[in-house]
């Protein structure tokens, strides 16, 4: 469950907070990927990676020789953001300009996967989140490959969603002036299918009819 900790509360628009799990995990699940931040060696490092979400817990996966992957599995505190831009909000004034947008900040330290079956599993969530019904089309999954791969799982404990929708709030004296207010919708979605060299002459297949559409 998610849990409101004084660090998860923004010091600006603190109404626009939402600590419901409901409401962090469709985020989380939008999204494709996040960006976690951690210190090393008194420096900061911000590395965008991609991740899935199943049930309480957020998981990536990575190189077992990546320094990023290497320091997180040490179990260091790290900060996980997730933002979903929606339209850009047009006021009267620059002053009020904005963005609607959903975000999720999430404190956590990193849980090394270790069950092989366990790992599989990671990868199979990841990879049909982000090519929808591709894990069982796609050719098997080898064991060498799940030896060269770490998976990393974060409990949702310490986490908030920050949400602003709606149309500009403009100065009252300004709401009746001549100059054109509202909202340009921002879209995020996945394009018609390319094929490669390889695959220019084959039937795309069932799982990705539709995608671009």
């Amino acid at each position: 469950m998610a849990t409101q900790k004084s660090h998860l509360v923004p010091s600006r628009s603190a109404k626009r907070a939402n600590y419901e799990p409901e409401t962090i995990h469709s985020i989380l699940d939008e999204a494709l990927y996040c960006t976690i931040s951690y210190s090393f060696e008194n420096k900061p490092f911000s590395i965008p990676t991609a991740f899935v979400r199943y049930e309480d817990k957020i998981y990536i996966h990575g190189s077992v020789g990546s320094h990023f992957i290497r320091e997180l599995e040490k179990g260091i505190p790290v900060c996980i953001t997730v933002t979903l831009m929606d339209a850009l909000v047009v006021a009267k004034s620059a002053f009020h300009h904005s963005v609607n947008y959903r975000s999720v900040v999430i404190f956590a330290q990193a849980e090394k996967v270790e069950s092989v079956e366990d790992k599989i599993e990671a990868f199979k969530w990841l990879t049909d989140k982000i090519v929808p019904g591709s894990w069982d089309y796609l050719r098997p999954i080898k064991e060498n490959e799940v030896r060269k791969t770490t998976a990393l799982a974060f409990k949702i404990d310490e986490a908030s969603a920050k949400i602003r929708s709606g149309m500009p709030i403009d100065d009252e004296e300004d709401e009746t002036l001549p100059i054109w207010s509202g909202l340009i919708p921002l879209q995020n979605g996945r394009g018609v299918p390319q094929p490669d060299s390889f695959s220019e002459k084959m039937e795309l297949p069932a799982h990705l009819v539709g995608v671009g559409l």
